[in-house]
């Protein structure tokens, strides 16, 4: 019996670590260590339910696993062969019970190739990658391909890369491999900046090896001998298995010198970068790997003619190389059977905001965000109603609810005012201001801004002091003319992606949600309730009990009343409008006009 115990950032931070050394001594007291073993893997994608486990033979899946639940699951399944039932996954709408993984809907409607290790295999042990086929895509090339039948391949598949821009991978190799020079250089970018996302993370902390084999590709395929992966420090358990992986496939020869006994030379190295969201701009990443102050350049000359210390150098994201190994095993038609006609293959979503299953799902590109959202993701909790997804982070668009039957690749989310982005996926409700997330983005954008050029530095900073007086109430309706020409200003002009793209969100929501924009300059009212200067808390006197409990924990002395007498009121000039009184009142007598 194999019990698989999630070892990526998500559940550690629910004590898996602790849960996993648990299920070992409890094991080991009941002398079942011959025939039951445990091992920790990445992320399963289930994050909301961690500490995930999931028990072979059978699949069985157990969630919300914490230390007190080890001695019933050893004693009555591993010792009993009796399933816990409590532990089990229940569907949300039905609450019927799940025994099984793939008997979860969330898991079903996944088809897995970048992600395809990931919660199957031990990330710190290199045996068991090349068990599951890992390797082999490499010492096939370096025994049987020639550098352009492997870039022929990679074309052919029709893969662009995840990282947001879509660019054809295949012919960014062939731009490489085409560049003039004995010394060039394979990076992987691995800065993942955007607020929600954590697609490369968890590929690095569950499948480590398959970026280090497709480097290796990579490198074969253009003529380089050194890569480097930037990865940010903030991922603590990715750089740690980086750190192992690299060192396991050096001790196996995978990393090194005359791979599989040939003359090609290939090693791979970490640079750690300090969280600066710029940086997942190549030319400002490249820049920042040899130690420079992370600013992009302009462009021409792209990196595959001058990048890292001014030689050509390949750069893809982590969720691109990923899929690199199983194009090669499998073949550029299998990859590009899935998809559509010009976003072929697959795409890895983190799911995140007001969604019942939040986590990181697969999906074929041309998905509709509704399957997304309301099939995977379970719909929005609390029985709210839909408002809002934000796909591609700060760069993208907020697409309303007569964009959900959008198919997901590049085109098709370009084409509604927002992009693919890395792949993060927010989902908001009717309790998500949609103009306090424009400004949300766009202070985020302007925070982590390099400053270098003018229309961004000043542009973005100008546009979010409109939308800070707006969500004052100190608008006016002139502001939002003036807010679309500045958010064209900026995106024209800005050098880099990162100003570019900065406007999305605004230049979105001016187009979907305008009459939010008009409520809160005309009638100085917030729709859904989050502005506070325009809030105004009031207390339904048919619902006061006097209980007195707000004016208890009003800081601001704001609510006056008799205990047990006479409703209390709030005094408008005094309220802080902090929403404290809101949160103790037992009757839910208080409310926002």
């Amino acid at each position: 019996m194999q019990v698989l115990v999630c070892g990526g950032t998500g559940c550690t931070s629910s004590a898996s670590h602790q849960l996993r050394e648990a299920l070992r001594r409890e094991i080991k007291a009941r002398g079942l260590s011959s025939r039951v073993r445990v091992f920790k893997t990445g992320c399963f994608g289930f994050c909301k339910l961690g500490p995930l486990v999931v028990v072979y033979p059978g699949q069985i899946l157990y969630c919300r696993v914490g230390v007190p639940d080890v001695r019933e699951m050893v004693e009555r399944h591993f010792a009993g062969g009796k399933v816990v039932e409590r532990l089990l996954y229940r569907e949300p709408a039905t609450g019927e019970k799940k025994l099984r993984l793939h008997d979860v809907h969330f898991f079903q409607a996944q088809q897995r190739v970048a992600l395809r290790h990931c919660g199957l295999i031990n990330p710190e042990d290199v045996t068991e990658y090349i068990a599951c086929g890992g390797y082999f895509a490499l010492a096939d090339v370096l025994l049987h391909q020639t550098p352009a039948q492997v870039i022929e391949t990679v074309k052919k598949s029709g893969l662009r890369g995840r990282g947001g821009g879509g660019f054809p991978t295949g012919k960014k190799w062939e731009m490489a491999a085409a560049a003039p020079g004995a010394e060039k250089y394979v990076v992987c970018n691995a800065d993942e900046g955007d607020p929600g996302a954590f697609m490369d993370r968890s590929i690095l902390e569950g499948d480590p090896h398959s970026v280090l084999e497709a480097m290796a590709i990579a490198g074969y395929a253009i003529g380089a001998a050194e890569g480097y992966i930037y990865v940010r420090a903030e991922y603590p358990i990715a750089v740690e298995r980086l750190e192992r992986a690299i060192r396991q496939a050096r001790e196996q020869g995978l990393l090194g010198r005359r791979l599989f006994n040939t003359g090609f030379d290939f090693d791979i190295d970490l640079r750690l970068g300090a969280g600066a969201f710029v940086c997942g701009e190549e030319t400002a990443l490249l820049r920042s790997a040899t130690g420079q102050r992370g600013e992009p350049r302009p462009r021409p000359p792209y990196p595959a003619q001058c990048g890292l210390w001014g030689k050509p150098t390949l750069l893809n994201n982590v969720e691109t190389y990923a899929n690199v190994p199983a194009i090669i095993s499998r073949g550029a038609d299998w990859f590009a059977s899935m998809g559509t006609e010009n976003s072929k293959g697959t795409k890895v979503f983190s799911l995140a905001g007001k969604i019942m299953n939040t986590g990181l799902i697969e999906v074929p590109m041309g998905t509709t965000l509704r399957t997304i959202v309301f099939n995977i993701g379970g719909g929005i909790p609390h029985g709210r109603k839909f408002k809002a997804v934000q796909t591609g982070g700060p760069s993208g668009g907020c697409i309303p609810e007569a964009g959900l039957d959008t198919p997901v690749d590049y085109d098709s989310l370009r084409r509604i005012g927002s992009m693919m982005g890395s792949g993060g996926l927010i989902v908001m409700d009717e309790s998500d201001c949609m103009v306090d997330i424009a400004k949300f983005y766009l202070q985020f954008s302007q925070d982590e801004s390099c400053g270098q050029c003018t229309p961004c530095r000043v542009g973005v900073k100008r546009m979010t002091e409109i939308l800070e007086r707006i969500t004052e109430g100190k608008g006016e309706m002139s502001d939002l003319d003036e807010l679309a020409d500045l958010a064209r200003e900026v995106k024209d002009a800005s050098l880099c992606g990162l100003g570019q793209t900065a406007p999305n969100p605004v230049l979105s929501t001016l187009q979907y949600f305008r009459d939010e924009y008009e409520a809160h300059i005309r009638d100085k009212r917030c729709p859904a309730g989050v502005c506070r200067a325009l809030l105004d808390y009031v207390i339904d006197e048919e619902k006061c009990v006097s209980c007195g409990l707000c004016a208890k924990n009003c800081v601001a002395r704001a609510i006056n009343g008799e205990k047990k007498g006479r409703p209390y009121f709030i005094d408008r000039q005094k309220c802080l409008k902090c929403g404290v009184c809101a949160a103790h009142c037992p009757q839910e007598a208080i409310y926002t006009a």
